[in-house]
This record gives C-alpha cells, sequence and structure tokens, in this order.
C-alpha cells in the first residue's frame, strides 16, 4: 500500500474509532460541565480527567503535573524505526465566575481527548509498525485556569512543554475558523489610598481616594484617542467606598491592557501607568500599581498547519468563516504563550448554536447534546493534522521553520519597539 493510501485508511479508520468513544466522551464533557469551576479551583473537573485516562489502557498518567490542578498522560514512545516526535493535546477545564461553562471548556477538554485517544488507537491498529517513518508519543496536558490567571504561563515557565515537538488544541465560539486574532494581554489593579472623614461635616479633612479612581477612570478614557486602533483599554471599578457620608479612603480599579502584538505592550502599558500614577498625584492620594504575575502574549501562526487542519475539516464538512467582520474579533488566551515555546494551531468550532461566547446562551449550548457531532469533529480534524505530519515528517521539519522565522519577527519587533521608547 502507498503510503497517501495507508494516509487516507488511517484517516478513515480514526474517524470510526472516535465515533465508538462517543459515549464515554460525552459523559466526560458532560461531568465537567455540570460542575463549573474556577481557575486554579478545577478540582472535580480535574480529577474527572485523571480517572478518564488513568481507566484507559497504554496511558501513563502524572495526576498534578507542575500544578495542583493540571495534569499530563503519556503514550509512547513504541511505533516506528526513526525519531521520536512528541505529539501533545492540551485540556482547558475552567468556567466563567456566574455563567458556568459559557466558554466551551468543557468541549475544549473533550476535543483533547478524543483527539489523542483515537490518534492513539488508531497507531496501535498499524499490522506493520515499520510503515510508521518515525516513534510516536502522545502527551495530553491538562492546563487549568485559562479565563484567570494563565494556567498554561505557570506551566511553561515549569517547564511543562519541554520536549513537545508539535501542539493541537481547539476553542468553541460561533463558527469554524482557522484562527481569530488572541492579541497580548496584561491586565492590571490600581489601588488608590486616601483619609476618610465626615462627608457632609468636615469633607476638607478627607483626602477622596474616589476622586482618584474617577480621575484614573477618565483620563484612559481621554487617552484613548491617542491610542492606535487595534489597541484596547478596559476596566471596571471594583470598590469605590462604603458609604456617602464616608469620603473614600479606599478604591480600586482593575484594567485590560490589550495590543496586537506582545512587543507594543510595554508602550501602551507606560502610557497608562501615567494615568494611574497621575490621578493620585492631582487627588493627593497615594497608589498601588500591580500588574498581574503573568502576560499573555499573542498567537503565532503555522500557516502550513494552518492549511493541513483545513484540508481536514473540510473533507469532514467544515465551512471555514471568510467573514472579515468575525475575523478580526479579538481575545487574549494564554495558548498564545506556548506558541513562543512549541509550533501549535488553535482553530475555532462551530457547536450547533449561534450564541456569543461568555453568555449563558452559551452556557446551555456547550452543554447540549447537539455540540457532541461538532466537538468529534473537530477532535477528528486535529487528530488527522497531527497524522499528516507523523507521515511525512518533511511537514513537520517546514512547520519547525515557520516557527523558528515567526518567533524571530516578533523579537525583531520587541527590539525595535525598545530601542525607540529608550
Amino acid at each position: 500500500m502507498s503510503s497517501s493510501a495507508l494516509l487516507s485508511e488511517l484517516k478513515h479508520r480514526l474517524g470510526v474509532l472516535i465515533d465508538a468513544a462517543e459515549p464515554k466522551l460525552h459523559g466526560l464533557s458532560r461531568d465537567i460541565w455540570t460542575c463549573p469551576e474556577l481557575a486554579y479551583q478545577e478540582t472535580q473537573a480535574h480529577g474527572t480527567l485523571v480517572d478518564f485516562f488513568s481507566q484507559e489502557p497504554g496511558w501513563t498518567v502524572d495526576p498534578h503535573f507542575k500544578l495542583d490542578t493540571a495534569f499530563r498522560a503519556v503514550w509512547g514512545p513504541e511505533l516506528g524505526p526513526g525519531p521520536v516526535v512528541n505529539v501533545g493535546f492540551l485540556c482547558e477545564f475552567d468556567a466563567l465566575p456566574g455563567l458556568g461553562h459559557a466558554c466551551g471548556h468543557n468541549l475544549i477538554a473533550e476535543v483533547g481527548a478524543a483527539a489523542a485517544l483515537g490518534l492513539k488507537a488508531v497507531l496501535e491498529e498499524l499490522p506493520d509498525r515499520s510503515s510508521l517513518p518515525v516513534r510516536v508519543q502522545v502527551t495530553v496536558l491538562g492546563t487549568p485556569a485559562e479565563e484567570d490567571g494563565g494556567g498554561k504561563i505557570d506551566m511553561l515557565r515549569e517547564g511543562a512543554f519541554e520536549g513537545l515537538d508539535v501542539v493541537f488544541m481547539a476553542h468553541p465560539s460561533k463558527e469554524d475558523a482557522l484562527y481569530l486574532p488572541c492579541v497580548a494581554e496584561h491586565d492590571v489593579t490600581i489601588r488608590y489610598y486616601g483619609r476618610a472623614s465626615h462627608a457632609s461635616a468636615y469633607p476638607w479633612e478627607g483626602v477622596n481616594a474616589l476622586d482618584a479612581a474617577v480621575l484614573c477612570y477618565n483620563s484612559l478614557s481621554v487617552l484613548r484617542q491617542q491610542l492606535k486602533p487595534d489597541w484596547r483599554v478596559h476596566g471596571i471599578i471594583k470598590n469605590g467606598g462604603v458609604k456617602p457620608n464616608i469620603i473614600p479612603d479606599y478604591t480600586e480599579l482593575e484594567f485590560y491592557l490589550r495590543t496586537p502584538s506582545r512587543a507594543e505592550l510595554p508602550v501602551l502599558k507606560e502610557k497608562a501607568e501615567r494615568c494611574f500614577r497621575s490621578a493620585a498625584e492631582a487627588t493627593g492620594c497615594t497608589v498601588e500599581v500591580e500588574f498581574s504575575k503573568n502576560r499573555f502574549d499573542n498567537m503565532l501562526r503555522f500557516w502550513t498547519l494552518e492549511q493541513l487542519y483545513e484540508q481536514n475539516g473540510t473533507a469532514l464538512g467544515m465551512e471555514f468563516t471568510t467573514d472579515e467582520e468575525v475575523l478580526k474579533e479579538s481575545g487574549s488566551t494564554d495558548f498564545g504563550n506556548v506558541t513562543f515555546a512549541v509550533p501549535g494551531i488553535h482553530p475555532y468550532f462551530y457547536i450547533g448554536a449561534n450564541a456569543l461566547v461568555h453568555t449563558q446562551e452559551y452556557t446551555s449550548a456547550a452543554g447540549d447534546a447537539r455540540a457532541q457531532f461538532y466537538a468529534l469533529r473537530t477532535a477528528k480534524a486535529l487528530s488527522m493534522t497531527a497524522l499528516d505530519l507523523l507521515m511525512n515528517p518533511q511537514l513537520l521539519q517546514k512547520i519547525k521553520e515557520e516557527f523558528t522565522e515567526e518567533k524571530h519577527k516578533e523579537e525583531d519587533k520587541e527590539t525595535r519597539l525598545s530601542t525607540q521608547r529608550t
């Protein structure tokens, strides 16, 4: 059998094997969906996934890999005569406060698990292991805290992604898309400290921290006139005082700062910080400016991976959006940081509903049985793309070259902007 015929047969068989596992995969997703948990607190979802892989034959599971609610499941390497290629699939499983799984992370976990199980199962069926040009290792990483904190960034810091050659995951959306702009983001908390006094009897004795917060908020609104069109600054006042007749002695704001590239983020941060500190100066307050531990990077794109995924998805019936307005929609994810360490792909997939993510309607859609067809179809496309790389190591080499090129572009931009600031 020719290599192309073998690849076609393996892809067909992979789809059959994933479909056969649908009941337990659906159960996995439902168990996570029915018990939504916030970032770093995903004990039940984590336990469900650890149990799932522990009960599957052939997997070696590290239940608390680098973080308490992270895990790693590994199969292989045990096939093929060539070098080891370590393929990674990522599972997210944290939820949103008040909304539950309105971002569909239960489906992300299911897709990652399904793709990994399907790839392992079809490779185990190979009658002639020498037909595979590489030795394969399949790694599943459970990555907590995407919605708040950035668990993948913590795991990167601890070396969790070392040894992986390529990583795959897919995110629910309202359409199938190869890519949506995932921009760099850093969130910041600003705290103003003043002095309380009676707001009617002797207000002159007070130092009004709410005035500082309002000045800060308004200064940032004015700053937007001088920001680039694709920069974003948005936030809230989390604490504005306790009672109208008390001059507030403490206020707190939280803002997200976003730019298309991590190289531009320091420029925006400098501009915003001047607003934070000038409000304190104007009101006589003291200020604390605390940027979060983890900065989310923009996502690097790898064209070869996207083309392979598009071919496999199209063959399975996906219709990838070409709507320019949709393709301008942006958010941030800690998967962006991963792409600066390992080449990977993060496509989006339709789940059978037109609801928008981060809404109650999307929570319902993510738990609906109708989402199963689309989730498993996505898992097949990811796993088939991994098969393309395993059967043709030249493609993987091309992706690694793209990785080096894209990373160098970003580093050159950072150097240029840093030189301009100094």
